[in-house]
């Protein structure tokens, strides 16, 4: 899942970068209003954490902007006014959530989650559930009916999170690259048909199969 994060404040960006990459997100940073309304507009995020007070354009005026034009990504303020009304504001002009500063990484986590697997029309539970398999977030482990807990390498968390998340649903290697990569990295396709064929040894040789050609649709383990 890839991610947007548009804050100013250079210590509070640095720390939550390393939390999110840390929790199997790729994530964007910008800090200047102008440049997070263009990449919005232009890169498929699966969410953005939209800081208010940003130079160059203010974060309301970018997500008015946004809805304006169509963009649906799930937006979740993060600002340091406390005032109702303000967070009112922000909702009507199509925020999802808001978080007030100060807040603890692990509540904004959990926001982060619940706000990407309601976006995708799951409930937010404890486990990501799909295709007869349980994904724990929180150890990126996976597990399912005559499968016990099975560790998952960094990238094959993130494409079985992404293939969960779109069960049945047919995902070319471009968008997989889109969502699985940063903005600056080198997209691989090599390495995504390495990674699933890994996943596949792990959570069944037939959970994922190839349209050839096309792409790939997560089916989920036999029962």
């Amino acid at each position: 899942m890839r991610l947007l994060l548009v804050e100013d404040t250079v210590e509070l960006a640095d720390s939550l970068c390393a939390v999110l990459k840390d929790a199997g997100y790729a994530v964007d940073w910008r800090a200047d209003g102008r440049d997070a309304l263009i990449l919005g507009e232009q890169e498929p995020y699966d969410l953005c954490i939209l800081d208010l007070g940003l130079p160059g354009m203010d974060g309301l005026e970018i997500l008015t902007r946004w809805r304006a034009a169509g963009v649906a990504l799930p937006v979740l303020i993060l600002t340091a006014r406390s005032n109702w009304s303000e967070r009112v504001e922000g909702l009507r002009a199509g925020a999802d959530d808001y978080l007030v500063k100060p807040f603890h990484s692990e509540e904004l986590m959990l926001r982060v989650q619940a706000l990407l697997r309601r976006s995708h029309g799951r409930q937010p539970q404890a486990l990501l559930q799909a295709g007869g398999l349980a994904l724990d977030e929180s150890k990126q482990q996976v597990s399912g009916t005559g499968l016990d807990a099975v560790q998952l390498s960094a990238t094959e968390f993130k494409l079985l999170r992404y293939f969960m998340l779109h069960t049945g649903q047919l995902l070319s290697k471009t968008r997989l690259a889109e969502h699985l990569y940063e903005y600056e990295s080198e997209r691989d396709s090599n390495v995504i048909e390495v990674q699933i064929n890994h996943l596949r040894h792990k959570v069944g040789r037939d959970s994922i199969q190839t349209r050839r050609g096309q792409g790939y649709i997560f089916c989920g383990r036999a029962q």
